[in-house]
C-alpha cells in the first residue's frame, strides 16, 4: 500500500500566496517560498502551486517560482494554472516540477491529457477538477470556480483517468476554505485506478478520515495558513489511522 500523502497547497496570485472561501474573496497569506519552506519543515510530502488567475489571463507565471523552490526545497512539486501546450509542460518539468496539474484546457481538449501522458508519462500528469454540487451530482468548473462547464465532474474524473492522467486533484468548491471538512460523498463516488487528492475543507484532525473514503492524499491550505493544524499533526494521525486500517484488514483475513 502506498503511503498516504499530506500536500501543502499554495494558491498563487501575482507574487503572493492567497486563500479565499469557495475560491472567492482571496486574501494574501504570505510569500510563496517562505510558506513552502515552512510546510516542508513541518514534513509536507509534496508542494502544490496553483496560479489562480493563469487561465483567466492566458498565462502561467510560475516558472521562476518553481525553479527557486526546487533549488531550495527537496520534496516533489506539482504546478498548475494556465497550462495549454506541451512546451509549457516541458519547461516546468525542466525547471524542477515533478508533475503538472491541468484543468481548463484539458476540459475543452481532452486529447491533451493523452498527448501529455504519451510525452512525459502518466506519473507527471495530474488533472485538476473543481467540483460543485448541483442537482443530481457535481459539475466541473473552471477559472477558479467561476465558470460552469456543464460537464459531470464524476464522469470527467473517470474519463481523465482513462485518457492517461496519473493523478486527480479533486477540489470541492462548496467546502473550499471553509475548514468544515471534506465532501465525503464526492470522493466516495470517484472510484478510479489512479491516485486521488482531496482538496477543500480540511479543518480538524478527524478530517483525515477522508483517506478511507476514496482519497489517497490530502491537499491542505487554510488549516495551515491560519495555523489551525500542522503538517506533522495531520501526518501523524493519518499514519496511525492507516496502520489501524491495515491491522483491521489483516485481522479480518485471518479470521
Amino acid at each position: 500500500m502506498l503511503k498516504k500523502r499530506i500536500i501543502a497547497r499554495l494558491d498563487i496570485k501575482g507574487p503572493n500566496v492567497v486563500k479565499g472561501i469557495h475560491m472567492e474573496g482571496l486574501r494574501v497569506m504570505g510569500d510563496p517560498i517562505m510558506l513552502a519552506q515552512k510546510y516542508a519543515d513541518q514534513g509536507a510530502h509534496e508542494l502544490l502551486y496553483i496560479d489562480t488567475v493563469a487561465s483567466l489571463y492566458g498565462r502561467n507565471q510560475l516558472l521562476e517560482l518553481v525553479a527557486k523552490t526546487a533549488g531550495a526545497i527537496f520534496i516533489p512539486i506539482t504546478i498548475g494554472g494556465g497550462i495549454s501546450t506541451v512546451g509549457q509542460v516541458r519547461e516546468l518539468l525542466n525547471a524542477g516540477a515533478d508533475k503538472v496539474a491541468i484543468n481548463t484546457y484539458a476540459l475543452h481538449h481532452p486529447e491533451f491529457i493523452q498527448e501529455l501522458a504519451g510525452q512525459f508519462g502518466s506519473q507527471a500528469i495530474c488533472v485538476s477538477i473543481q467540483a460543485k454540487r448541483v442537482p443530481g451530482g457535481w459539475e466541473a468548473y473552471t477559472e477558479c470556480g467561476r465558470e460552469k462547464t456543464g460537464k459531470n465532474a464524476i464522469e470527467w474524473a473517470h474519463q481523465s483517468a482513462e485518457l492517461g492522467a496519473g493523478e486527480l486533484l479533486i477540489t470541492s468548491i462548496d467546502r473550499d476554505g471553509t475548514l468544515n471538512g471534506f465532501d465525503t460523498a464526492l470522493y466516495e463516488k470517484i472510484q478510479v485506478p489512479v491516485q486521488v487528492v482531496a482538496a477543500g475543507g480540511m479543518g480538524k484532525l478527524a478530517d483525515v478520515d477522508i483517506l478511507k473514503h476514496g482519497a489517497d492524499a490530502i491537499a491542505c491550505a487554510s488549516c495551515l495558513h491560519y495555523n489551525k493544524l500542522t503538517i506533522g499533526e495531520i501526518d501523524e494521525l493519518a499514519n496511525q489511522k492507516q496502520l489501524f486500517y491495515e491491522k483491521s484488514c489483516v485481522a479480518g483475513r485471518a479470521a
